[in-house]
């Protein structure tokens, strides 16, 4: 997989002023942590952090505080600001090359479903997967050609294989489906209302007779 190389500096654990002095200049501070280490409070600037961050891939990030020696890691978790979308906090995972590590990797489709032409949509409910598995063996992405689904089908967990990795979540779990649009059945349902309606007033007015000829 694809490595980039990050610079970042140290900070001291401060003030919520102080973090905010830091975003106004361009930066986001974050954490890098791994096993038996104290984490590391660190900040990056927000252009570098960008492609870690919007992307597609995962990647494995070489990481530079300050004048010290790379060290490998992995983006693990990044806030954002409700309002702005712009990112204000990150933790990177520092990773060893004989332990596995737990990581998304995202889901990209492929091809065009049969079940479209059908009137079918395709519905990706999954855009992540959890996976267990050395570094040297993480994915950039993995695809899933849906040229065969068509309408009522599904890619489920069970049904995909990652090369040297364990997939975490449940079998059953739905990655992506081909599903008839929400305003094809609505309509159908609501016609099935106004069918049965005229039915009430008949059932009230055979009971009137009932009384007037009794």
């Amino acid at each position: 997989m694809s490595e980039i190389s990050v610079q970042a500096k140290k900070r001291t654990l401060s003030t919520k002023g102080v973090v905010n002095k830091l975003r106004r200049e361009g930066n986001v501070p974050g954490i890098y942590y791994t096993k038996n280490v104290e984490p590391i409070p660190i900040y990056i600037s927000e252009g570098a952090l960008k492609p870690l961050v919007f992307t597609s891939e995962t990647h494995i990030v070489n990481l530079k505080i300050d004048e010290n020696e790379e060290l490998k890691s992995i983006l693990k978790n990044v806030q954002f600001d409700p309002v702005t979308d712009r990112v204000i906090h990150f933790d990177l995972l520092g990773i060893s090359a004989d332990q596995e590590i737990e990581i998304e990797v995202p889901v990209m489709i492929e091809g065009q479903a049969k079940g479209v032409k059908e009137g079918g949509v395709v519905q990706h409910s999954l855009h992540k997967i959890q996976i267990s598995c050395l570094p040297a063996d993480i994915p950039e992405h993995v695809v899933i050609n849906v040229s065969d689904l068509g309408v009522g089908d599904s890619v489920h967990v069970k049904d995909l294989k990652i090369e040297k990795a364990r997939i975490l979540h449940h079998d059953d779990v739905i990655i992506v489906s081909v599903v008839i649009p929400r305003a094809v059945v609505e309509p159908t349902a609501a016609a099935a209302e106004i069918t049965e309606e005229p039915a009430e007033p008949e059932v009230i007015s055979k009971g009137k007779q009932t009384e007037e000829e009794e």
